[in-house]
């Protein structure tokens, strides 16, 4: 075979930036791709970084509604000479995702499974479809794709190409690359074909056909046969080597594989399209076993005689991590049931059985037991505890990132490789090293089958002293790693984090063939630039670094978690991308309903950030003025289900209020902010003549025209003002509770109280049955909910002090104050504390606040009535962040209630789901969960939500059903009465048919 080609020139330094015109760049794209092309200073804030330390602002963003627009995007940017950067979850902790290039976001539209072929155990996607949604699409032909980052719920298929993902099941099953089968891929200069494995026949039969494709695979050949020797001995042989070019796949003898040579190359090389993947069988029942051992390192040193069980995950965290996440009140329940010792092991087996698993996992006890590696032992082989425990190695990344009264950590050497026999070694002198250099809060975990290590370290970015000591740390731990055989990354790639240190582990001769490779597709050096091959210094593009001078403003709020300041507040989000999760929990509403990185939690946080300034190329430079900010914002629901389900805690619903004070500070504000920020007193002047208000807020003409000017969105009904507030009833009715257990405060927050007066007297009933003597405030008071929700900070401030100057006498004694109303209860929980920091009787205030299921749990000798129902409940959004729901599951479970809990927001979220604009996302959220569930439940189930926007959007959506609050239905239980009767009886609303929103929309 003729090798008469010549080999291309190396790709060894950048080219100068061709001048771009971008205003002539962003016009040919939004006029020849079929997406959404966005190259506003929003946008390009929101993808100027990832979850690593770099940041870069892009030219623009791309986000095509099809693989032919892609195509379309990148003959644009060629035509423009534009660099351009593939984006899937962007989740990656190199620095591959961010780039001064237009960035091609795929995870919104091009996210199909395009095709399954169960028997050959292989399906075709696009590069945005997030691991877990293919797993769940494939769940009925029981296959499943292997490799599992602990980011599966929202890194993409196209970014674990990108980086050849492994995750704790690649122990089983191999790294991304190991499952690919082909790959469709298209080159900058616009060659678009499919690449796999390569025989000879095939071979011969591309260079007869000639053109680009021939030259291609003609020059890929005669680089590695020119390097062979030296890329099989420089080439470590672990499970996790994981930089560079995978040119190993294309050795002589082999099988050319040109997919899996490509599957790593970060997106530097080519541009993949779609993706057939290898599927494998997914286990049927699995079982876990917890082994403790006395540190990390002796843990470490057992690992080749487990690993020689060949289980599903081996995976390792240290006492470092374990005490982090108790610190940060991480998974209690899961951390109580480690064994003894101070570095466990993580040993799960799958099988086609319980009891084959079960059987598999104490084979490996038997073993152990006796042996120089003996430990303690837990074992489980339930479902729901085994996904508690792997929670607590999952959360490694947030667990460790910012821990109280500790430094900040970072990545940088967060998952080096080694060969697994040696890993116990390399990590005694890994720590050895951290000590060293000052770093020895570091925790370390990670695939320790497959002798993968993760840690955050505590390295100072931001002077030039911490900057030189951060480098020279990545000096001596590459020469640490190579001296033990490893590889510099075994998981998340090099970009621009390891760029530069590459020569080191593989040689110059090795780095020639990559910077051939590169040259083959990507001559110009517009794919991807600056990462892998003639890669950034490690220190340019740094997120913060020596230059950073952001703005620390003053603020309403305390932050009494990040020192008072809103900056620090900011930086919270480590861009790990849990708020782009599709399903579980809460966290983002908005997200979820748009799939716009805008209107993520991480987007709304990279703003803010950009807002906060300190780099030259700020893309936000009207602070808080900022339309930019603002518009991320508006579709914030301040759901606060980040608070929770951020690992970081990052609580967007209160940097939205701070944002929203400053904003619109001397200057008027939207008209939805008067009608609805200023609810409590209108609903206090509506109970003046409710009738009367309400002929008129739903009399035809006069309605329309009262939403308008208020900013309330068309098509939602407004609720009815009571006959009679709850308040007046009970200061009429009087206490005739007997007191044997005390006074409790029952609050009568603005919906109970004027909207929804039935739960506050079912309460009243409850509680007294259950001897408390209630009292209510003396006056109208207020939480200051709705104000803060809308910004209006300073009149919040104003309510809640008065509330809390009235109450003040109660909370001095100690008295319980039970809440109704999720949302107010959390102000009293949460926001309160954040605009008084100091105030005790404010503290006094949240401490003392309880919801009704709490306080009956904690009521000895009470027992629920017998209710013996099935039960769909809407867990409030802030029920879910801030006050919790176990209480209430405890408590339906003693009554009899067999209890179905149902995710996500219902989209209503107080004043959102009726301003102006939001009805579409609004009701998309609740689609999402809430209103499938309740259309799925069966007519004798109930239906239960404590949130007044829950309630209120399950009868507005025209589903045929009404919710009803917990207190209605143990009252109704008490009182003997035939819940059957339910769901025909609207309590508490207007008799009629409920007004269909769904359909409307």
């Amino acid at each position: 075979m003729s090798r008469s080609v010549s080999l291309p020139a190396p790709v060894t330094a950048r080219p100068d930036q061709p001048y771009i015109r971008l205003r002539d760049l962003e016009h040919d794209l939004a006029a020849r791709v079929d997406g959404e092309v966005r190259f506003d200073p929003g946008s390009r804030g929101a993808y100027s970084t990832d979850g690593s330390n770099y940041r870069q602002v892009p030219l623009g963003v791309v986000v095509p509604r099809t693989l032919d627009a892609a195509v379309e995007a990148i003959a644009v940017c060629r035509e423009h000479r534009a660099p351009v950067t593939s984006r899937g979850g962007g989740t990656s902790l190199a620095g591959q995702t961010c780039n001064a290039a237009v960035v091609i976001d795929w995870s919104k539209y091009c996210d199909r499974l395009v095709s399954v072929d169960a028997p050959a155990r292989t399906c075709v996607v696009e590069p945005g479809i997030v691991l877990d949604v293919l797993n769940e699409k494939l769940a009925g032909t029981g296959l499943m794709f292997g490799p599992r980052p602990s980011t599966h719920s929202q890194c993409t298929l196209g970014g674990m190409i990108g980086n050849n993902s492994c995750g704790s099941t690649a122990q089983a099953y191999g790294k991304t690359a190991d499952n690919v089968s082909r790959l469709e891929i298209l080159t900058y200069d616009g060659v678009r074909t499919w690449v796999g494995a390569t025989d000879e026949q095939e071979y011969a039969r591309i260079l007869a056909a000639g053109g680009r494709d021939a030259r291609i695979y003609r020059e890929l050949r005669e680089i590695v046969d020119t390097h062979a020797e030296q890329i099989r001995r420089r080439f470590p042989d672990i499970p996790r080597r994981v930089s560079g070019y995978n040119l190993d796949q294309l050795l002589p003898g082999g099988a050319f594989h040109l997919a899996r040579a490509l599957v790593g190359s970060e997106g530097t090389l080519v541009t993949v399209l779609r993706a057939e993947l290898r599927l494998v069988p997914a286990p049927k029942a699995e079982s876990l076993v917890l082994l403790g051992y006395h540190d990390i390192a002796a843990a470490a040193d057992a690992v080749p005689p487990i690993a020689d069980h060949h289980p599903l995950q081996l995976e390792g965290v240290d006492d470092k991590l374990v005490s982090f996440e108790r610190r940060k009140g991480m998974h209690p329940d899961a951390l109580a049931k480690l064994p003894e010792g101070g570095g466990w092991l993580m040993v799960s087996f799958g099988a086609d059985s319980q009891r084959e698993a079960d059987d598999r996992a104490r084979a490996l006890t038997d073993a152990l037991n006796g042996t120089e590696h003996a430990p303690h032992i837990a074992f489980f082989d339930d479902e729901k505890t085994e996904k508690h425990l792997w929670e607590v190695r999952e959360s490694g990344l947030g667990a460790t990132a910012r821990v109280p009264g500790m430094r900040e950590t970072w990545e940088g050497w967060e998952d080096s490789a080694v060969p697994p026999e040696r890993l116990g070694d390399y990590l005694r002198d890994l720590r050895a090293l951290f000590e060293e250099f000052d770093y020895g809060d570091a925790a370390l975990y990670g695939h320790f089958g497959q002798g993968c290590v993760h840690t955050r370290i505590p390295f100072d970015l931001l002077t030039a002293d911490g900057v030189a000591s951060f480098l020279a740390f990545l000096e001596r731990a590459s020469d640490l790693v190579i001296a033990y055989g490893g590889s510099l990354s075994g998981e998340h790639g090099d970009g621009q984090s390891r760029g530069r240190l590459l020569p080191k582990m593989f040689g110059a001769d090795v780095m020639t063939a990559f910077e051939q490779v590169k040259a083959v597709f990507d001559p110009a050096d517009r794919m991807n630039p600056g990462k892998i091959v003639a890669p950034y210094r490690i220190e340019e593009n740094l997120r913060l670094g020596t230059g950073w001078t952001p703005a620390d403003p003053s603020v309403h709020f305390g932050y009494p978690d990040d020192e008072g300041s809103f900056q620090r507040a900011v930086m919270r989000c480590v861009g790990v991308g849990q708020c782009r999760r599709h399903t579980g929990g809460v966290m983002c509403p908005s997200y979820r309903a748009t799939g716009e990185e805008e209107h993520s939690t991480r987007g709304r946080a990279r703003l803010l950030f950009e807002m906060l300034g300190g780099h030259a190329d700020s893309t936000v430079r009207d602070g808080w003025r900022s339309a930019a900010v603002r518009d991320a914002l508006d579709l914030c629901l301040a759901c606060k289900g980040c608070k929770h389900d951020c690992p970081m805690d990052v609580d967007m619903a209160t940097y939205k209020a701070e944002f929203l004070s400053h904003h619109y500070a001397g200057r008027p504000r939207p008209a939805a902010h008067y009608a609805m920020g200023w609810l409590p007193l209108w609903a206090r002047l509506a109970a003046l003549a409710p009738r009367t208000v309400n002929a008129l807020t739903h009399a035809p003409g006069v309605a329309g025209l009262a939403k308008r000017l208020g900013g309330i969105e068309a098509a939602r009904p407004v609720p009815y003002f009571a006959g009679t507030r709850f308040t007046d009833w009970y200061r009429r009715r009087g206490s005739r509770g007997d007191g044997g257990r005390g006074p409790v405060l029952l609050w009568p927050d603005t919906f109970t109280d004027n909207l929804s007066p039935q739960i506050g007297h079912a309460a009243v009933e409850v509680l007294e049955a259950a001897g408390y003597r209630v009292l209510i405030p003396p006056r109208t008071l207020c939480c200051g909910l709705t104000w803060i929700s809308t910004g209006q900070l300073g009149v919040a401030r104003r309510v809640l002090r008065r509330t809390v100057r009235t109450l003040a006498p109660l909370l001095r004694r100690g008295i319980p104050v039970v809440g109704l109303e999720p949302s107010c209860a959390a102000v009293f929980r949460d926001d309160a504390a954040g605009l008084f920091p100091h105030d005790r009787d404010v503290a006094r205030l949240g401490e003392q606040t309880r919801t009704l299921a709490e306080l009956l749990a904690g009521t000895d000798g009470w027992q629920p009535p017998r209710i013996d129902r099935t039960a769909l409940s809407q867990p409030h959004c802030h029920q879910h962040a801030v006050l919790g729901y176990d209480a209430d599951r405890d408590l339906l479970a003693r009554a009899g209630i067999h209890l179905e809990a149902v995710g996500g927001c219902c989209g209503l979220a107080g004043d959102f789901g009726f301003t102006a604009g939001h009805l579409k996302v609004s009701m998309a959220c609740a689609e999402q969960e809430l209103l499938p569930a309740v259309r799925a439940a069966g007519p004798d189930t109930l239906i239960l939500a404590d949130g007044f926007s829950c309630r209120t959007q399950i009868e507005q959506a025209g589903v045929g059903r009404q919710a009803l609050h917990l207190a209605e239905v143990l009252a109704a239980a008490q009182r003997g009465e035939n819940l059957g009767a339910y769901p025909e009886r609207r309590i508490g609303r207007r008799p009629g048919p409920p007004q269909t929103l769904h359909d409307r929309s």
